[in-house]
């Protein structure tokens, strides 16, 4: 509950170093200083104090736009100062209405709140534990985990990422999370070795970033690739053949690896239930002994062409 509101001169109040939003864009700023400048700071900073001043659980944005406006006052609530635990969880749970985070940088503020969580208690939270401490499902939680796993070099690239305008970005957390599934799947069933699942992950990061690749779930389609190479669909030797030009070619996409491998495999199989229907149809009009029409003759003709061409190819 709010001890008190008074103005704070916004030099006094200091962001607070858990907040999981770690970017803060250009465009977004300007917009709400904006704003406050016609308007004013219509919703009060909340803050607590310390020794040095005052710390910002909720409204850095408003406390940016008030120092580059000059203001001399800013209305905040003051909570009493939390535990570093409580804090953490207090940051998390104040903005957890909030869809416009980076999944990155709130990856690296959840696993603040797992260590403090360890510190405090002697052991890491399980996943559902960690899930109510940060407000977030257990999916949320799985899902910036996973970022948490990725090479460094690869978060030190989403990383920059963040630093771009949104509209200015040709990468984002969700593509590089789907490229790396999706050499997981293929190393499983021995398509790739270690070395190649990562260069793999590599080349479909690439793809994304030139736009090789448009669809963010496009990669999964190679993990229904290597289902396929597991029920004996697709042959090991095709599979390894798709993925070694999606690695080594630029412009080969996972639509063409796809469309060369499980999608053959499926209109194959397609055309062999059609022909298995047309042989069975043709041994019973034979059967019954039933005249063929003049019409019926040309197109058997003509099917009789056709099977010899593609038994030749």
């Amino acid at each position: 509950m709010a001890e008190r509101v008074r103005l704070v001169n916004p030099r006094h109040l200091k962001p607070n170093k858990d907040n999981p939003r770690l970017i803060f864009r250009e465009k977004e700023i300007s917009e709400l200083e904006a704003s406050i400048a016609k308007q004013g700071i219509l919703v009060p900073l909340t803050v607590y104090e310390d020794r040095t001043g005052f710390r910002i659980l909720d409204g850095e944005r408003r406390w940016r736009c008030a120092k580059r406006l000059k203001l001399t006052g800013v209305p905040v609530i003051i909570q009493p100062k939390p535990a570093p635990l409580e804090n953490l969880m207090m940051m998390f749970a104040i903005h957890h209405t909030r869809r416009d985070w980076d999944p990155l940088p709130t990856a690296y503020s959840l696993q603040k709140l797992s260590a403090e969580f360890e510190k405090q208690h002697g052991s890491a939270p399980p996943e559902s534990e960690l899930a109510q401490l940060a407000s977030m499902t257990r999916g949320e939680v799985r899902r910036l985990r996973s970022l948490l796993s990725l090479p460094d070099a690869e978060r030190a690239d989403l990383m920059r990422e963040l630093d771009k305008p949104r509209e200015q970005r040709t990468l984002t957390a969700d593509q590089v999370l789907e490229a790396s599934k999706a050499a997981v799947q293929l190393h499983k069933r021995d398509i790739v070795n270690q070395r190649d699942a990562d260069r793999l992950r590599r080349a479909v990061v690439r793809k994304f970033r030139n736009k090789i690749i448009k669809n963010t779930v496009d990669p999964r389609k190679l993990a229904r690739l290597a289902r396929a190479v597991e029920r004996e669909e697709v042959s090991m030797s095709l599979a390894r053949k798709v993925t070694g030009k999606l690695i080594t070619q630029p412009d080969y996409s996972i639509d063409d690896a796809f469309s060369d491998s499980v999608e053959q495999h499926d209109y194959l199989h397609a055309s062999t239930q059609l022909t298995a229907r047309l042989t069975a149809r043709l041994r019973e009009q034979s059967e019954r002994e039933y005249e063929v029409s003049g019409e019926l003759a040309e197109e058997l003709k003509q099917l009789v062409v056709l099977i010899k061409r593609v038994l030749r190819n």
